[in-house]
């Protein structure tokens, strides 16, 4: 039978990332399909974050790739992945740390220019969507 190639699926295959010779991350092989939420769990230490920052483009792993589909995306920085759909929600309050939820969306947004009235309802939808309202 032929494999089926979704290309809505990011991909992580055996990543790995090494930190003064421990593995914090050991040949990790996650898929996430489109319209998925995806949290990972275990103790501290267990290397989720770590993972998320190789997906995501934060860090770059030492063995294994990312994929979107068919295309190998472990060479992008990631302003690139996230133009191509790869994003996160941090467990830190703020990406810019100084800045509020709502202002780094605004931030986000300001990058595609667009109009600030658009802004304003990207941003106040986005916060409702996710349900963080509460938390501009």
């Amino acid at each position: 039978m032929e494999k089926v190639i979704d290309l809505n699926v990011l991909r992580a295959e055996n990543i790995t990332k090494i930190y003064n010779k421990r593995k914090a991350v050991d040949g990790v092989t996650i898929e996430v399909f489109e319209g998925e939420v995806v949290g990972l769990l275990g103790p501290n230490g267990a290397g989720k974050t770590t993972t998320f920052y190789c997906i995501v483009g934060l860090i770059k792993p030492d063995g294994g790739r990312v994929l979107l589909g068919e295309e190998d995306v472990t060479d992008d920085p990631t302003y690139i992945r996230a133009r191509k759909g790869i994003s996160y929600l941090p467990q830190e309050p703020s990406i810019f740390r100084k800045l509020t939820v709502e202002e780094n969306i605004k931030a986000i947004l300001e990058m595609h220019g667009l109009p600030e009235r658009e802004i304003k309802e990207r941003t106040d939808w986005l916060l409702e969507r996710f349900g963080i309202s509460h938390l501009r």
